[in-house]
């Protein structure tokens, strides 16, 4: 089986825990036996931070994508440093990513091209290398009818039709302060590509129950 994982840098980088990268790296290490898992990892509360400071000096919105994309290779990096059947080397794009693969069961990268979260190109990968499963780690328990941070009556979705879902975006988005785990763009492509995907509450230990389809407690089905 082909896993695509989306790991969110405020979910693996989290106060720069090693311990709790290095739960990661084994958590990853373990679903990796008799699969090749791809691991997309996000720049997190340092990227925008970098990108604050960036557009204070002048920076346009590309050259900002851009340092944010270097901040999530040095994440990837990071991971990669726990990780003991991983290539060393993050690659720039998707074919990159892919021949490494050939050889490793786990390959770790970053962004690729400005505009793009980590969510879009870790749709953009699952599609590419044909993935099973398309996984997303965030900060909340699935996916909600609103932002449930911001909404604690907010209903939560044990599984969701990618079109709903797209509906439910597209409404927030236009809300001031929106925040949600998926983007338009990542939605389009698991609609397009027919992904199987799991929004769940990233934490090491809930890897290898999505993967084993235990998932009820803490992640929603997005079906396409």
């Amino acid at each position: 089986m082909k896993i695509v994982l989306s790991l969110g840098g405020s979910v693996l980088m989290r106060d720069f825990d090693a311990e709790r990268i290095r739960r990661f790296a084994e958590a990853i290490e373990e679903i990796s036996e008799g699969n090749k898992v791809f691991v997309v990892v996000g720049g997190g509360k340092i990227a925008r931070e970098y990108i604050k400071t960036a557009k204070r000096l002048g920076a346009d919105n590309t050259l900002c994508d851009y340092i944010g994309i270097e901040v999530t290779r040095i994440n990837a990096m990071l991971l990669c440093s726990a990780l003991s059947n991983a290539p060393k080397v993050i690659p720039k794009d998707f074919r990159e990513a892919y021949e490494l693969s050939l050889n490793h069961n786990v390959v770790v990268m970053g962004g690729t091209f400005p505009g793009h979260t980590t969510d879009a190109t870790s749709a953009l990968l699952a599609e590419f290398v044909k993935a099973d499963l398309f996984l997303n780690a965030t900060s909340v328990d699935g996916i909600y009818s609103d932002d449930p941070r911001r909404n604690p009556n907010a209903r939560r979705f044990d599984k969701i039709k990618a079109d709903e879902l797209l509906k439910i975006v597209l409404k927030l988005s236009a809300e001031a302060g929106g925040n949600f785990p998926l983007d338009v763009l990542s939605i389009k492509i698991i609609q397009r590509s027919g992904i199987r995907t799991i929004v769940f509450l990233g934490e090491p230990e809930n890897i290898k129950r999505v993967v084993e389809g235990d998932y009820a407690e803490i992640g929603t089905l997005v079906e396409p």
